[in-house]
């Protein structure tokens, strides 16, 4: 028979454990009120983001870059979508193509590959952009189709420019969504390779920054990057980007030699015709001085 010591002890480590768990209850619930007023003040930027992006539509620039994409590429959970991966890669390639630069950002909150391919790739399809990058599924994992995720990837992929870059999907953390991720990335790898393209490792490069770093690049919602998470998304981009706007100054530099040399080879017959004129011109002259 239990003592009475023995007694208040046990109802004390049963009050004990019932006012942790009440008190780790209310911290769930406080964590998840948090987190969802987060989520609610990212959704209500979502037109904001979108309107700035549209507002630089047709600025002008020497180059064109055009991005494709979901939330992420307009860049929900910065503190401004200049701050966005997309943004952060613009200001990257002025400053490597020592140039002015025309974005067009035709991403949409929320899409997926279907979506993506449904009503961004005909609005693509009327540009001719000289640097590209797309980076599209993360929306697809919930509910992922490996069958449909590929027909979907197939199409847009076949519709880019040889030199277009390609994010695969960023890791999750989550075990059901990283075992969906791996077959996801082994498509886009795959199919990227069938049409030439360059993929962005999004995926390693967010894998690499570890579960507590990842939390702390997250917004509020958990989900979407914050500024410091852009950063690592846009250094996963930034070498393929670097390498293309490399080959296009130095296609640009072979193509103005070949210009120069036929302005020079123009600019000489047109001297040499002028010559031969002035030459018999000149040769008339003397003929009728010696009538």
């Amino acid at each position: 028979m239990p003592t009475r010591h023995t007694a208040v002890a046990f109802f004390s480590g049963v009050g004990v454990t019932l006012v942790a768990t009440a008190a780790a209850g209310a911290g769930v619930r406080s964590f998840l009120r948090h987190r969802n007023a987060a989520a609610a003040d990212l959704n209500a930027l979502l037109p904001v983001h979108s309107a700035w992006w549209r507002a630089r539509f047709d600025r002008g620039g020497a180059l064109l870059y055009v991005a494709m994409g979901d939330s992420a590429a307009q860049g929900i959970g910065a503190s401004s979508p200049a701050r966005s991966y997309v943004g952060r890669l613009s200001a990257y390639i002025r400053r490597q193509g020592h140039t002015s630069l025309r974005v067009v950002n035709l991403s949409v909150s929320g899409s997926t590959t279907w979506l993506c391919r449904k009503d961004q790739l005909p609005k693509f399809e009327k540009y001719e952009p000289d640097v590209v990058t797309v980076a599209i599924g993360a929306n697809d994992i919930v509910q992922f189709d490996p069958e449909s995720f590929e027909k979907n990837i197939r199409v847009i992929y076949g519709a880019l420019p040889s030199h277009a870059i390609v994010g695969d999907l960023p890791a999750m953390w989550i075990p059901d969504r990283e075992k969906k991720l791996v077959e996801a990335n082994r498509i886009v790898r795959r199919v990227a390779d069938e049409f030439g393209l360059t993929v962005a490792p999004l995926y390693e490069t967010t894998r690499r920054q570890g579960f507590f770093r990842t939390y702390r690049n997250s917004a509020g919602d958990l989900f979407h990057p914050n500024d410091r998470g852009y950063r690592v998304w846009a250094s996963a981009f930034e070498p393929a980007v670097a390498a293309r706007v490399a080959r296009i100054a130095a296609d640009r530099a072979v193509t103005d030699a070949t210009a120069t040399v036929h302005d020079a080879a123009a600019a000489g017959a047109v001297a040499r015709s002028a010559e031969r004129r002035a030459g018999r011109a000149s040769q008339r002259g003397t003929d009728a001085a010696g009538r």
